[in-house]
């Protein structure tokens, strides 16, 4: 008796269910890494938004 092999649970919902995921996994991962970069962004522009204006408030002027 093969415990794994139940007659309610056929092949061609895992194979539906594969489909979509090797359908749908590249758009993710895409998304994943746009929202990874534009937090990176993000970081970096405050980042160096902060380190400009600690040395404009402190005197040393970079742009005139």
């Amino acid at each position: 008796m093969n415990v794994f092999n139940n007659d309610r649970m056929n092949d061609s919902r895992v194979t539906d269910t594969i489909s979509k995921l090797e359908k749908y996994m590249p758009l993710m991962f895409g998304l994943l890494i746009a929202f990874l970069a534009g937090k990176a962004l993000k970081k970096v522009f405050w980042t160096a938004f902060g380190m400009y204006m600690a040395l404009h408030y402190s005197g040393i002027h970079l742009f005139g």
